[in-house]
């Protein structure tokens, strides 16, 4: 395994922080409550603390007040995430052995700038290095140092509980339970677009309507690029607090894309998606259940695709451990007959890429896929997840693809369909709200479809993530 700090190119700031951070943890540096981090930085409110009168560097840290009436002010926060993975039969037997695994780390820092209750900047950098992995390394892996989020947003409050938000600049998107537009969280570097976006707010309800490109990483630093190769385009709501359903998403996204390769063949892709999801989160039962429909043109082809996935949890309140039951299944279709008129190759676009397991093997495109979990809760600080999936191809007549979009294995030359077996689990630790640490197994048992396609060798993966938040 190779050598190297794992913050570099980053300077020694961070570490300090890091150790800042730690010594105010166990001693506790802030009064008033700091509000909760989300998956999306910038949506984070902490104007609150202006309210707060027992200082501390952390309260300083997180709003600093720049003028007299402390309409003006700054928050500053960020990330370090360090991960360490082995894999034994990556990618099935096709990827060179490494006996000693590798490293991951990632480090985001951003400032947000509020000039008044309408109008702010927000600024973000992403440092993501990978050490000791064989191979040429990908940008998702490796993208040394640069500008991840900036962007502009005016709020324009039309009501007493209603408000106009215009955004522009790069940034993250995320809708959803993350199946389309993620931020990319599990892989070592998030993804980003550059986008003008208007969202329309109210107590509960809330649609976003956005143009984009798609952020082409880069492995160099301060070289991700603005490209019209891919854009994403759509209008996306939400109603909450709907009766009987509890909440519904209905959305519409358009994709772009110059150079799309399918099993099926390549081509210029242009795909329209429409959906609408149920669900929800609080109670013993809670659900999340989403279906939509492609269509569009690939090549001199036309795109006929779909998908209906089923997320239902049972948690038992009056047992030990507090034991979450859940139960996921998809049906994600696939190209039906290569080489004719049509592709029903479905697209998920820019999913976040663990959805189908922390490990990230097979992506969700031509799948059957059948998903019971167990959760336990031993303490507010520690939990197990216990993970069992069973994957088929939906069609034998297509591959299957990793998370983006990327073709593993033709579907030609065998009409097996059964994928394999993944176990899987994961044990959390979360002593506060600014560390966590994961350690993770997975075994993924290869079935007779992938066994006929390649090497087809059982896959296992260890993992270590330890994350701070500040």
């Amino acid at each position: 395994m190779g050598g190297g700090a794992i913050f570099e190119p980053m300077d020694t700031a961070p570490r300090i922080m890091l150790l800042l951070l730690l010594c105010s943890i166990r001693t506790g540096v802030y009064g008033q409550a700091i509000p909760s981090f989300q998956p999306l930085r910038f949506d984070e409110d902490y104007a609150g603390l202006n309210r707060d009168s027992t200082g501390g560097w952390y309260r300083r840290l997180k709003y600093t007040p720049l003028n007299a009436d402390s309409s003006a002010w700054l928050s500053v926060g960020g990330e370090m995430r360090c991960q360490y993975f082995y894999f034994r039969n990556e990618n099935w037997g096709n990827t060179a052995k490494d006996k000693d695994g590798y490293l991951f780390s990632r480090a985001l820092l951003h400032a947000d700038l509020h000039a008044g209750k309408y109008f702010r900047t927000f600024v973000q950098l992403q440092s993501s290095v990978a050490i000791g992995k064989n191979g040429d390394r990908s940008a998702v892996e490796k993208n040394p140092l640069d500008l991840h989020q900036v962007f502009c947003e005016g709020i324009l409050p039309i009501g007493s509980q209603q408000k106009l938000l215009l955004r522009a600049g790069r940034q993250e998107l995320l809708y959803g339970s993350q199946r389309l537009v993620a931020v990319r969280d599990g892989p070592n570097s998030r993804q980003a677009f550059d986008a003008v976006q208007v969202n329309y707010m109210t107590r509960n309800f809330r649609a976003d309507a956005f143009v984009s490109c798609y952020v082409i990483p880069g492995k160099q630093i301060f070289d991700d690029v603005f490209s019209t190769d891919i854009k994403l385009w759509g209008l996306y709501s939400v109603a909450n607090k709907v009766p009987i359903l509890g909440n519904i998403d209905c959305y519409y996204l358009g994709l772009s894309r110059l150079a799309a390769n399918f099993d099926d063949g390549k081509g210029t892709e242009r795909r329209h998606s429409a959906g609408c999801r149920i669900w929800k989160k609080t109670g013993k039962w809670q659900y999340d259940i989403e279906g939509l429909y492609q269509w569009g043109r690939f090549g001199s082809k036309s795109i006929t695709a779909w998908t209906i996935s089923s997320n239902t949890f049972y948690q038992f309140g009056r047992t030990p451990f507090g034991p979450v039951v859940a139960l996921k299944a998809e049906l994600i279709s696939g190209d039906r007959s290569p080489g004719d008129s049509h592709l029903n190759t479905f697209n998920p676009m820019f999913p976040r890429g663990g959805y189908l397991g922390l490990a990230a093997l097979v992506g969700p495109s031509n799948l059957v896929d059948l998903h019971p979990s167990l959760t336990f809760t031993f303490s507010r600080e520690i939990n197990l997840y216990i993970d069992y999936a069973a994957f088929w191809r939906f069609s034998s007549h297509d591959g299957i693809y990793a998370p983006n979009m990327v073709l593993i294995y033709s579907g030609r030359g065998t009409s097996e369909t059964f994928i394999g077996h993944q176990y899987a689990s994961e044990l959390a630790f979360n002593p506060n709200p600014f560390l966590y640490f994961r350690l993770e197994f997975t075994w993924f048992n290869t079935g007779a479809y992938l066994n006929a396609a390649g090497p087809g060798k059982d896959i296992i993966v260890t993992g270590i993530t330890g994350q701070l938040k500040f």
